[in-house]
């Protein structure tokens, strides 16, 4: 019974060191990941200063898989070349050693003071001071977790079933790599599995030897999860830096394994004290990484562009592109890659507004259909959306990524109601001319092209006013639904005024006319709501009716 509240107790505590660093990277990730981003792309003219970037931003965040979900946002997007962004990654493997630095102290005495500081901090309210009292509880959480570690490995130490296990497990190196690089990718967190390495090396639980090979496995695992977690998005391109890096820190690791005989003696020899030696070496290793590669990024780069090529071939319209699973641990980059995937619903929409301006005289059943298939794909990449953007962690998203969550799932949501429109009742209408050879009169075609036309030129505003959060875009908008308010209304008016004159050819071109007048309001309806009532609702700048500025002008 003893040993199971034991296990128990080591396992809760190795949990509460791994949310302590998830607190320490997301209140930095929440109190400065815009200007970070803002910073990191800044940094790239040549590859020093983006290894120097890589390093300054990863050791803030404390994990480099963060650093590299911006990094390979920029690279995928064309906005850096691939050189620069293998510098970052090697910077950031070197800042993510830092805090290891730090902790391999003796800081435990402080604990509690990072505790009691942050918690006043966070109470504080939702600003950056209270971001930053995340990162002062998540770095007391740490140390207290350490703490409590040794004090539970200290009585253990020298019962002989243990060092006989540990002994199988740590006389031979690779065994050592191979564990510690599958427990570093379940946790997702190299500092934390060096943090704990360090601990067992600290009471003598595993001999130096043993715990430099356990280092080379956690920086190995902490590599897999990128390339694994993002191979589902399928874009080679953005495929190449995750395996870059995973290739530079497999032929490190190798490298470090064969000269592991010279090396450990060595440094335990320079540091005696076993916790220092796992964090100098974690260190060493990933500096002698960044010194082995930055001269040879360029034909590296080379290799990694002929191992995965750019995909030529058009993009499969009804799969998600953007919808990077390992970005979920950075919101910035998942809200980013939704957006993208929103603006590929946009141009769907487009696609279908123009097939239908095509059908007001034409004779296409084809293009019927192909456009009722397209209304298909903006329904998978909605749900897909949808599924994505809900999965990411609340606790994760600060003040404005809730609110960017929000306007993203709003025109998503519209925007698949607008091509619903669209696919079943104007589609259907066009369907039901042709098949009953019904045309219009010519002032009644002139007044559905003109709406049409009118709708591309919104759809367009739409776009803008989502992607720029532009409050003069989007009251813009806003007023188009009053301004198509009134165009039906006089579509409808000069309508009957032909029909009393016999200007229409049967009643059954009335309805198709008046039916289509209506679902185009529809349509430019979803419009105005997928991007204009999100921004000028933040803004301040919608009443529950109406703009304020035009109740303001009526009622003085």
């Amino acid at each position: 019974m003893q040993a199971t509240l034991t296990l128990v107790d080591l396992a809760g505590t190795i949990a509460l060191l791994l949310w302590g660093v998830h607190m320490v990277q997301s209140g930095i990730q929440r109190a400065f990941g815009s200007n970070l981003r803002r910073f990191l792309a800044a940094a790239m003219s040549n590859r020093l200063h983006a290894l120097l970037a890589g390093l300054g931003i990863t050791a803030l965040l404390q994990s480099s898989t963060a650093t590299g979900l911006m990094t390979t946002s920029f690279a995928a997007a064309g906005l850096i070349e691939l050189v620069p962004a293998l510098a970052v990654m090697l910077g950031a493997n070197v800042g993510t050693t830092l805090i290891v630095q730090v902790l391999s102290f003796d800081v435990a005495l402080v604990a509690p003071v990072f505790v009691l500081v942050g918690y006043l901090m966070f109470r504080r309210g939702a600003t950056r001071t209270h971001d930053l009292g995340r990162v002062g509880i998540g770095l007391g959480l740490v140390l207290l977790a350490m703490q409590h570690l040794l004090t539970i490995i200290t009585p253990y130490e020298d019962v002989p079933s243990l060092r006989l296990l540990l002994g199988m497990v740590t006389t031979e190196p690779l065994v050592d790599v191979i564990l510690a690089a599958a427990l570093t990718w379940a946790s997702h967190s190299s500092a934390a599995m060096v943090l704990l390495i360090m601990s067992f090396a600290a009471k003598g639980v595993v001999p130096p030897y043993a715990a430099f090979a356990l280092v080379l496995g956690a920086n190995l695992g902490t590599a897999f999860n990128p390339v694994l977690e993002g191979a589902a998005g399928g874009d080679p391109i953005s495929r190449r830096l995750p395996l870059g890096n995973l290739l530079n820190r497999l032929i490190g690791c190798v490298l470090a394994l064969a000269a592991l005989p010279w090396i450990a003696p060595l440094l335990v020899s320079i540091e005696p004290n076993a916790a220092r030696a796992v964090a100098d070496f974690h260190t060493a290793f990933n500096l002698a990484l960044a010194v082995l590669f930055l001269p040879l990024l360029a034909p590296f780069a080379r290799l990694l562009r002929r191992l995965l090529p750019e995909r030529t071939e058009a993009a499969d319209p009804w799969r998600p592109l953007y919808l990077d699973a390992s970005a979920r641990e950075l919101p910035s980059a998942a809200l980013a890659g939704a957006a993208r995937e929103c603006l590929r619903m946009a141009d769907t929409l487009e696609s279908m507004l123009r097939n239908a301006l095509d059908l007001l005289d034409g004779t296409d059943r084809k293009r019927i259909a192909a456009t009722r298939r397209m209304d298909d794909v903006l329904d998978r990449l909605n749900e897909a959306i949808k599924l994505y953007l809900t999965s990411l962690d609340p606790d994760d998203l600060s003040e404005s990524d809730h609110q960017r969550l929000q306007e993203t799932l709003a025109f998503a949501t519209n925007i698949e109601q607008a091509g619903d429109a669209l696919a079943s009742n104007i589609m259907g209408s066009a369907l039901k001319r042709l098949k009953r050879g019904l045309s219009f009169s010519r002032e009644g075609e002139a007044e559905l092209r003109h709406m049409l036309e009118r709708l591309l030129v919104n759809l367009r505003w739409t776009i803008a006013a989502f992607m720029t959060g532009d409050a003069a875009a989007a009251r813009l908008l806003a007023l188009e639904k009053e301004i198509f308010r009134d165009l039906e209304a006089r579509a409808v008016q000069a309508h009957f005024e032909r029909l009393r004159a016999g200007r229409v050819e049967s009643a059954e071109t009335s309805a198709l006319h008046l039916d289509l007048l209506r679902d185009l309001k529809r349509v430019n309806a979803h419009l105005v709501s997928a991007a204009a009532y999100p921004v000028l609702t933040e803004q301040g700048e919608l009443l529950s009716s109406r703009l304020r500025d035009e109740m303001d002008g009526r009622n003085p």
